[in-house]
C-alpha cells in the first residue's frame, strides 16, 4: 500500500462537475492499493497519515501532524501508484489490487481515519475524477506500509 501526501491549503475532488469532496489546511492523499495488501496494512497506513509530521512548529520545523493541527485529509484512491515502471515506455498496472478487494480496502481505510480523526473527505472509487489542489510548500511525501 502507497499514500502520495502532499501538504494542502486547500484541496477538492469533483467528478461531473460536482465537487464531491473538500478539504482546507491538511493533507491530500493519493492511495494506491496492490496485490497483497492487507487490512493490517490499512491500519497502519492510518496511523502513519495521522501521526506523520509535516506541518510547522512556532520554530518552522516539521514537527506537527495532520492530528495536531486538526487538518483535513481528502482521501483519493489512485490505482496508478501501483504502476511497475521500470522498463518499457509505458505503466505495466498488474501489481495493482482488483477494484473489488482495492475498493475494500480503501473503505476500510477511510474507515479507520474517521473512526479517529474527524475531517475526512473522500473522492468517489473508480471515477474520472478532477482534483484541485495548492500545495503549501510544496511538502510531497511517500509513504509505504
Amino acid at each position: 500500500m502507497k499514500a502520495l501526501i502532499q501538504r494542502v491549503s486547500s484541496a477538492s475532488v469533483s467528478v461531473a462537475g460536482e465537487v464531491v469532496g473538500e478539504i482546507e489546511n491538511g493533507l491530500l492523499v493519493f492511495v494506491g492499493i496492490e496485490k497483497g495488501d492487507t487490512h493490517a496494512q490499512g491500519q497502519r497506513m492510518a496511523e502513519r497519515l495521522l501521526s506523520y509530521r509535516v506541518f510547522s512548529d512556532p520554530d518552522g520545523k516539521m514537527n506537527l501532524s495532520v492530528a495536531d493541527v486538526d487538518g483535513g485529509l481528502l482521501m483519493i484512491s489512485q490505482f496508478t501508484l501501483a504502476a511497475d515502471t521500470n522498463k518499457g515506455k509505458r505503466a505495466s498496472f498488474s501489481s495493482a489490487a482488483p477494484p473489488e478487494e482495492a475498493k475494500s480496502l480503501f473503505d476500510s481505510l477511510v474507515e479507520e481515519l474517521g473512526s479517529q480523526h474527524p475531517h475526512i473527505a473522500t473522492g468517489r472509487f473508480g471515477a474520472d475524477m478532477q482534483v484541485s489542489l495548492i500545495n503549501d510548500g510544496p511538502v510531497t511525501f511517500l509513504l509505504t506500509v
